[in-house]
């Protein structure tokens, strides 16, 4: 792509996002195109969710905009993963995709146009310097090839209304004031933590990871040495981690539901409700939960605890969010860069927060989270390292399963610590 079509393709979605810099004011003028092209773009969305609509909204205004038209095809989760692969190996015309950053540049890497030069002046304006950090560690050789948006961070939220209720003043940041909390609100007749079934990997990887962190958690599920790391399942870390776990068990801090909690069960009928006070989700979960949600639930986050002599504190989380990428066949880079502007950036970045309830991708909107994130944006901003999702701890298909298992079981006090370290041990094989 020419440099010179490059500047004026930027300059053109800056207007459209309101931004100074190339003149004018938002939506006054369109920019030069059209000529009956259509632009193709896979989404992972389904047609019916509030990411969807603020989509469709966002391309109105780029078709109106410039004169190009775009095929949106609104694939979902299980539509994109199972079809995009082979429908760009087969050569099909998709300009524009997207979905989980590190599925989009490790999974479908070779497919994607390099975008360092091209996103040099919308990094500057509009980037979050967390997230491009984050889509560059993504991809094999540390460089940009996606475009980041839907920033999420994975954590415990909390009610308030019933930290109140139960006389908790302060947010718990290690694991013994957490212990603390949870024996008060049980004292209060409430159930202390609730999750499901589908985060329970994420839980216990979390759980790991703060003992002997994220590298750690990754030698210990495949057997490998990783960055000098070489943890197994005897490790007395592991065994501290798994007792602290089962304590938690023990005490009765975990919902007696927790072992049959098939999502989103936990977060929608126990949480959301108020009959639970924390739950661990990320934090797509007041737009998942809305439908369910008490009158009187104030939103709450902490960044999972730091535990006694642990590898990583509190600040050390799973960040993560979906990107955009062009297809490096594409005959339509240009246009596609500039859809992907049109989207993440202004107005249409205000509206995905409002719509989907969810953390502000342009850095111009930082002024923008939603009050149900508000106590998020702390824990956002304090992290400084970046876990993988799980912390982890599925980086080993063939074991992710029984620990998923052996988690549960753990969790509501049918293996104790011993019993969950055997559990794995065999499993590896060890």
């Amino acid at each position: 792509m020419k440099k010179k079509v490059i500047s004026a393709l930027l300059c053109a979605a800056m207007v459209a996002t309101m931004l100074v810099g190339c003149g004018g004011s938002s939506n006054d003028s369109k920019s030069s195109g059209g000529d009956g092209k259509k632009l193709v773009y896979w989404a992972m969305w389904s047609k019916d969710e509030p990411q969807a609509k603020v989509i469709q909204d966002a391309i109105a205004k780029y078709t109106e905009d410039t004169g190009v038209e775009v095929d949106v095809q609104f694939k979902g989760r299980s539509g994109q993963r199972e079809g995009l692969q082979p429908a760009l190996d087969a050569k099909q015309t998709i300009d524009l995709f997207d979905e989980d950053v590190n599925r989009v540049n490790g999974s479908w890497g070779k497919y994607l146009l390099d975008l360092e030069d091209v996103a040099k002046d919308y990094e500057s304006e509009h980037g979050n310097e967390t997230l491009f950090k984050i889509a560059r560690a993504a991809y094999e050789d540390g460089t940009l090839h996606s475009i980041p948006y839907q920033p999420s961070i994975f954590g415990f939220f909390y009610n308030k209304t019933l930290f109140d209720k139960a006389g908790i003043k302060e947010v718990p940041t290690t694991w013994d004031e957490l212990d603390a909390v949870c024996a008060k609100l049980k004292d209060a007749g409430i159930t202390p933590i609730t999750a499901d079934d589908a985060y329970m990997t994420s839980f216990i990887g979390y759980h790991l990871a703060r003992y002997i962190g994220q590298d750690g958690v990754k030698s210990l599920v495949t057997g490998e040495e990783v960055n000098g790391q070489n943890v197994t399942w005897d490790d007395e870390r592991v065994l501290a981690a798994a007792q602290s776990f089962a304590d938690f068990a023990k005490k009765g801090y975990f919902s007696k539901n927790i072992a049959t909690n098939v999502y989103p069960a936990g977060q929608n009928q126990e949480f959301a409700p108020g009959d639970a006070a924390i739950v661990i989700c990320g934090s797509w979960l007041p737009n998942e939960a809305k439908a369910s949600v008490a009158e009187d639930l104030e939103w709450g986050y902490f960044n999972y605890p730091s535990v006694p002599n642990g590898t990583d504190d509190n600040t050390a989380n799973n960040i993560a969010n979906q990107v955009f990428a062009i297809n490096k066949d594409s005959k339509m880079a240009d246009e596609a860069f500039e859809l992907i502007t049109y989207i993440t950036t202004g107005d249409y970045d205000k509206e995905m927060t409002t719509e989907a309830l969810c953390i502000p991708t342009d850095k111009a909107n930082s002024d923008a989270w939603p009050t149900e994130l508000t106590e998020v944006k702390a824990g956002f901003d304090a992290t400084t390292t970046y876990y993988d999702w799980a912390a982890g701890a599925e980086s080993n298909n063939d074991l992710t399963g029984t620990l998923k298992t052996s988690a549960l079981e753990l969790a509501a006090g049918k293996l104790d610590a011993a019993g969950f370290i055997s559990t794995m041990k065999k499993a590896a094989g060890k």
